[in-house]
């Protein structure tokens, strides 16, 4: 979100062992112990989808969002918060598990019913898709930067539909975005 709305901004590796994320210092700034995390001036947050909303209300100047009242904006929100709430939920239930029952302790019909309704969620997008080029239509709004981390984490995660489609396409040109790129570089390939 940063790089879309070029503003300047410094990434914090964290240390992602439970026992710093259990620490006091972290759970200060996220009370759940997980990432990520924002710090703004006088604002901290620890929810991605307020932090795009934050900052496009601080630095957005009407940009990456529809006018509130109208029917791009229901759209705009409607696929925001599908991206978090609806799609990326199952595919963090899938890294949680693997974490908590790593190799052969892994249940395999608990990871199969994520998988499935991750695939589900892809469908849903690729309908979406079908017919424009950004979630709602022609131009590359916020909500596509929610709806792309989604799509990245399943792509991590092998699933499969992620890749094919109308929501591979969409995923492919997203990565040709100059803020994408920026703002991946330091990712594994295996996340991009």
């Amino acid at each position: 979100m940063c790089e879309e709305l070029g503003l300047p901004y410094e990434k914090v590796a964290v240390d992602f062992s439970p026992a710093y994320r259990a620490s006091p210092e972290w759970r200060a700034l996220n009370p759940v112990g997980k990432v990520p995390v924002l710090v703004d001036d006088d604002v901290t947050m620890f929810e991605s989808g307020a932090m795009v909303e934050h900052l496009l209300d601080r630095y957005g100047e009407n940009r990456l969002r529809p006018p509130p009242g109208t029917a791009e904006r229901a759209a705009y929100l409607q696929w925001s918060w599908f991206s978090e709430a609806t799609f990326a939920r199952p595919l963090g239930e899938i890294v949680n598990h693997r974490r908590e029952f790593p190799g052969d302790e892994a249940i395999p019909a608990v990871v199969a019913e994520m998988e499935a309704r991750a695939v589900l969620c892809v469908r849903a997008l690729d309908a979406a898709l079908a017919h424009r080029q950004y979630l709602l239509g022609d131009e590359f709004t916020a909500a596509d930067v929610m709806m792309g981390y989604s799509v990245m984490l399943a792509r991590a995660l092998g699933i499969a539909e992620a890749r094919a489609g109308h929501v591979g396409a969409y995923y492919d040109a997203m990565e040709q975005r100059p803020g994408y790129q920026a703002a991946t570089a330091d990712l594994p390939a295996a996340w991009r």
